[in-house]
């Protein structure tokens, strides 16, 4: 049986449509950092999926190369996440706070008529058993296949831990109301917003965007909090 990290960890890829409280633990995960508006044809998000994804499958496909991961399982490709911010972070900035307009305050929240200004770190997840060296051995063998610079491919290591979360259903460009409904129930159950330099505004992308309506979207929207 191939093994599905949606199925097996639902309470990290299938949360409700409503929010819920939920602590993430320590991943690692294939990343690639950078900026500009996710919807451009020929932009650097596009890029970066392709450089994940090239990665991803070459460790996938190691069972059928001379390089053998030990541990390995068969399993389905984990669903591509990203962390989201706008302007420079700095330790405190108050990030991505949502009114009932749909505006985010905080000293570089995010507005979503200004998708040029995105910076962004997208990642799609490593399973446990992908060591550093292994990852290395995925660029390298990814580099000389496809005959492709593979150079701002890292292994990230992330700790995400206490965090209100929601499944979202419909485009991206809706996600404020979601946020309205994590933030009002975060804070009737004693929490506040945690989102600082290092604990960021989390997506995963369970929907084909190419291949499934806009309306019918699924994506988990995650955020940091603390207690208040």
């Amino acid at each position: 049986m191939t093994f599905d990290y949606k199925k097996e960890y639902k309470e990290f890829y299938m949360p409700k449509g409503t929010p819920s409280i939920v602590t993430v633990p320590k991943m690692n995960y294939i990343a690639v950092r950078g900026s500009g508006n996710p919807n451009d044809a020929d932009g650097e998000y596009k890029q970066a999926i392709g450089l994940l994804y090239g990665i991803a499958f070459t460790i996938k496909m190691s069972k059928k190369e001379d390089h053998q991961i030990d541990g390995y399982f068969d399993y389905v490709v984990p669903p591509l996440e990203g962390f989201w911010w706008q302007g420079e972070r700095r330790p405190g900035d108050a990030m991505l706070r949502t009114d009932r307009a749909g505006r985010r305050d905080g000293v570089s929240g995010i507005d979503y008529a200004r998708k040029e200004d995105f910076k962004w770190i997208s990642v799609i997840r490593l399973p446990d058993f992908v060591t550093r060296e292994n990852f290395d051995w995925a660029v390298r063998k990814a580099t000389a296949k496809k005959k492709q610079d593979f150079s701002k491919v890292e292994f990230f290591s992330y700790e995400e831990g206490l965090c209100v979360q929601c499944m979202h259903i419909g485009a991206y460009d809706d996600e404020p109301a979601t946020v309205d409904a994590m933030h009002r129930f975060m804070e009737e159950q004693g929490y506040t917003l945690d989102i600082t330099d290092q604990r960021m505004h989390h997506e995963i992308y369970l929907s084909d965007a190419r291949r499934v309506a806009p309306e019918k979207w699924k994506t988990v929207v995650r955020h940091p909090i603390r207690r208040a």
